[in-house]
């Protein structure tokens, strides 16, 4: 079983990415449905796919905007608007796609491809490498000695790969212990505040020094009357945003590994990017 690899693909990374990157307009079909963006997942995949050499491959999806994090607390990823309308038609024909290569898509209502990639880990982790494409740090916090993260960079083909060992030797924290940073400081990108008045320096240094939210509630005396204050006031929040930071690998997902079985056939490739002209 070693010699078998799980490529997860986080699908939301790939089709904003490549909206983003080029110019709909420019990109329609024979229906006039803009396809930059699917165009740029179907490349994504092949330049991926040749690189990691999988032989299992998985798409991960959001499933609407509504989660459990959104019932918790109102105001998560608030702050982003609608997407563009050349991109709404993309959603769907993304996936329609992805199943065109042999890929199983998954999505679970109520939780986000971050959460069912975090699953899909915690499942196959033992039985098999892992890798992660994504243009999401927060997959971080599910490094191990079996789990690598590649993180788009700019183009096609081209990706920062975090291992275990990188991560710790960069940020000076386990990846686990990511939560708790983030829960400290919060993430205007997701909406959600942490500790008002900590950034991301102080945070990492709080859990090097304590090792955890609990650790530092523990020792609330040894901190500074600023830092004492900042996190008794806004203790609530501060446990709600570890929540909302950390990725559930809990979510139920039905999933047949032999369904994700990868076969290498690179006119495949060609034969998708003609069927969506």
């Amino acid at each position: 079983m070693e010699r078998e690899h799980l490529l997860l693909i986080d699908g939301m990374a790939l089709l904003f990415r490549s909206f983003y990157a080029t110019a709909p307009r420019w990109m329609m079909n024979s229906r006039g449905v803009p396809t930059n963006a699917v165009y740029g997942v179907v490349k994504h995949i092949e330049a991926a796919t040749n690189a990691l050499q999988p032989t299992h491959v998985v798409c991960c999806w959001d499933m609407g905007s509504t989660t459990f994090r959104t019932e918790w607390f109102p105001d998560y990823k608030a702050n982003r608007g609608e997407p563009p309308r050349e991109l709404i038609p993309q959603f769907d024909l993304a996936k329609e796609v992805v199943a065109m290569l042999g890929i199983p898509n998954i999505g679970v209502l109520g939780a986000e491809a971050d959460d069912c990639i975090g699953s899909l880990v915690k499942q196959y982790r033992e039985e098999m490498r892992i890798s992660i494409m994504t243009g999401d740090r927060d997959l971080f916090q599910l490094l191990s000695e079996r789990v690598t993260v590649y993180l788009l960079a700019k183009g096609i083909g081209n990706y920062e790969a975090y291992t275990l060992d990188r991560f710790i030797e960069e940020k000076g924290i386990q990846p686990q212990q990511l939560i708790d940073v983030k829960a400290l400081m919060g993430d205007p990108s997701d909406n959600y505040p942490g500790v008002r008045g900590i950034g991301e320096k102080q945070a990492v240094k709080l859990i090097q020094q304590y090792g955890s939210i609990e650790g530092i509630i523990a020792n609330l005396a040894n901190l500074t009357k600023a830092q004492q204050q900042k996190i008794t006031e806004h203790l609530d929040l501060l446990h709600l945003s570890r929540k909302l930071a950390a990725i559930h690998c809990d979510i139920p997902i039905q999933l047949e590994l032999e369904e994700a079985k990868w076969h290498d056939e690179r006119k495949r490739f060609a034969e998708v990017l003609e069927a969506i002209r």
